[in-house]
Order: C-alpha cells, then sequence, then structure tokens
C-alpha cells in the first residue's frame, strides 16, 4: 500500500506542474474574457471573427475542465489511498491510479504544444514532384494518409482546390484541417516524402523512387497583412476535381498572385466565384505572414513553390515497399516495419518523435 500511495504522491505532482506550465489559471481568465466578449448584443455581426473567437473559447474550455477534472481525482484518489481502511480497497485504487496516469500521459501531450500557432488549423498542400504517373499516384496516397489521420482524430477537412493528374493520382491538392492543435500535430510534416515501390504503371514491374511535397500552414484568421491595391493579381479558371459536376460549369476556381512576392493561394471548392476569392485571400495572408516571419530562405521558396527540387537527397521521410518493408523519419531515425500501417494513417508515432526531439532541444 505504501508503494502506490508514494507514487500517487508523484502523480500528484507532476499533475500540478504541468497546470503551471500550461497555465491554466491564464487561460481560465481568458476563457472568462472571451465569454465577455460572446455575450455582447451585437457579437454575432461578424461571423467569420464570432467562429473563431466560439472555436477558440471552445478549446479553451475543454482544456480547462479536462485538467481541472484530472487535478479534482488524483486529489481524492490521494485522499482515498490515505484512509486507515485502503488496504481492503487496494486493488480498486490500483486500477484508479493507471486510469488516471494514462489520462495524464495523453494530455501532457499539450506540452509539446509550444508554438504560437500551435492551437490552429492547417492548410496543408501536397504536391507531385517529376517522374508522372508514378509521382502523381504518390502524392494521391500522402492526401489519403493525411485524411485518414484526421479522421482517427476527429477532425474536420474541407478542400481548397484539388488538380486531378492526367492518368492517375494528383497533381497537387490543398485542404484545411481543422481540431484541437492541429497544425502542432502537422507542421513537422512539411518537406519532400520519398517513395520506392514496384511501379504500377511500368510494364516490366520495375522499381520506381517517386517524390511528392508537403507544405503546411497554420490558418491565421487576423494576420494584419494589408494588401494594398495594385499588389494582387486575380486569374479565374475553371474548378475541377472535389466538388461535383455543378462547381466547373463556371469559371468560379480563383487564383491569387501577390505581385512584390509571386506568392500565390488558389481555391475552387466553393460554389462562387466570390467565396472562392474570400478563402483564397485568407490562404494568401497565411502565406504572406509566414513569409514575412521566417528567416530560412528554403522556406520562403517554399511558400512560393520554388523549394529544394522534390528529388533524391531532400527527402524527410522515406516509404520503402520494395525490395523490403519500412518506413524511416531522416530527421529522428524513427522507423517502422509497417509501411501499410503508416499510409493508413498510422503517423503519430513519427509525429510525436519529431515533437519530443523539438521539445528537448528547447
Amino acid at each position: 500500500m505504501e508503494e502506490l500511495r508514494v507514487k500517487i504522491k508523484d502523480l500528484v505532482f507532476q499533475i500540478n506542474q504541468s497546470i503551471l506550465d500550461l497555465k491554466i489559471i491564464g487561460k481560465e481568465k481568458k476563457l472568462e474574457d472571451l465569454s465577455q466578449q460572446m455575450s455582447v448584443a451585437d457579437f454575432w455581426h461578424n461571423q467569420d471573427q464570432a467562429k473563431a473567437v466560439s472555436t477558440v473559447a471552445s478549446q479553451l474550455e475543454q482544456d480547462i475542465n479536462n485538467w481541472r477534472n484530472l487535478e479534482e481525482q488524483i486529489k481524492n484518489l490521494d485522499n482515498l489511498s490515505q484512509d486507515p481502511q485502503a488496504e481492503e480497497l487496494l486493488g480498486d485504487l490500483n486500477q484508479d491510479f493507471e486510469n488516471i496516469k494514462n489520462i495524464f500521459e495523453k494530455l501532457s501531450e499539450q506540452l509539446l504544444f509550444k508554438d504560437k500557432y500551435d492551437h490552429l488549423p492547417a492548410i496543408v498542400t501536397i504536391k507531385a514532384g517529376a517522374g508522372g504517373d508514378d509521382a502523381q499516384d504518390w502524392a494521391q496516397m500522402l492526401e489519403r494518409m493525411y485524411l485518414r489521420f484526421a479522421e482517427q482524430n476527429n477532425w474536420t477537412v474541407k478542400y481548397l482546390s484539388r488538380s486531378p493528374g492526367a492518368e492517375a493520382g494528383i497533381k497537387s491538392a490543398t485542404f484545411k484541417v481543422s481540431g484541437p492543435q492541429v497544425y502542432g500535430y502537422l507542421k513537422n510534416e512539411k518537406g519532400v516524402h520519398r517513395l520506392v515501390r514496384l511501379s504500377p504503371f511500368d510494364a516490366d514491374q520495375a522499381r520506381h523512387t517517386s517524390f511528392a511535397m508537403v507544405e503546411v500552414l497554420p490558418e491565421l484568421t487576423e494576420t494584419g497583412i494589408d494588401i494594398k491595391e495594385g499588389e494582387l493579381k486575380v486569374d479565374t479558371f475553371r474548378a475541377s476535381g472535389h466538388g461535383g459536376q455543378s462547381v466547373n460549369t463556371t469559371d468560379s476556381a480563383v487564383r491569387l498572385t501577390h505581385l512584390p512576392t509571386g506568392l500565390t493561394a488558389v481555391c475552387q471548392n466553393e460554389r462562387s466565384q466570390l467565396q472562392n476569392k474570400k478563402q483564397a485571400l485568407a490562404y494568401l495572408k497565411s502565406k504572406l505572414q509566414r513569409y514575412h516571419e521566417v528567416e530560412q530562405d528554403d522556406e520562403k521558396k517554399a511558400l512560393k513553390g520554388e523549394y529544394t527540387e522534390a528529388a533524391w537527397g531532400n527527402q524527410i521521410r522515406s516509404y520503402v515497399l520494395h525490395p523490403y518493408k519500412m518506413v524511416k523519419d531522416h530527421r529522428t531515425n524513427y522507423e517502422s516495419d509497417n509501411p501499410q500501417r503508416v499510409l493508413d494513417g498510422g503517423i503519430i508515432d513519427f509525429i510525436q518523435a519529431k515533437l519530443k526531439e523539438g521539445a528537448t532541444k528547447n
């Protein structure tokens, strides 16, 4: 019994320390301020801003409740363990301790999300590298992998644009993923992804290596970015891919180009040209904000679509299906011998390995 009491005391300390590290008291104050904003009569006059505030408030409330409930549970367990009759309940107390510990370990992932944009939705773009059908098929496999991962986490996905390949796969796709800490989870997926397999498009079934580029940006609702008149080029064209046939009947798709930087943003999945332009402008402002913040030339080139060629030597992760089976992250050296599980959305271990590496460096 004494051993369990010591473990409970240790967990009490860890939970209290995490509540301090996560600034839960500060979050409670922020939630109170947001609740006051939401109670104002004209709060919903600006629906976009109101939705953004409501989303932040909802996530804050969930975080606060999770940690305060955990704090209450471990406090009650600590009190129970001190009872003179606790020895008779040892089995139940051990089970309660394990349950609380498991919840704590899950919630502790939040400590890995310290960057200012980690709580935001993510805008993910996948682009096929050189290599025709094989590369475009690989880009679609990556698209499916991220959609499966989003589904497993109950995140919502909304397409901004999608360009199918001529014979197979996709040339590119851009979609927004929304949910708790989405950008924090997906931000390290940006870079070149490499596939080695027997090509289904080669009559001789030869081994092929394909590449695709993944770009991940936070969706910034308030950027402070002001695009001056004359800095923006607007092109319209007929939409294709996701959205249904009715989307394809008019030139509703919009491509925006910021002339001073060369940054572009495309949206084709809304019903009207006006809606597409609004979504594309928000996407472009997120790109511009990130462009002005980063110092590395490589990342600026990536935002403009000029990143180091999606080819050999630049990959962050390799997916090998032949002659052996392995997925390896070249930044952390984390490996899996089950590529199918990874391609079915099982990428959380790779993501956590990279997040933990970043946390130890900080």
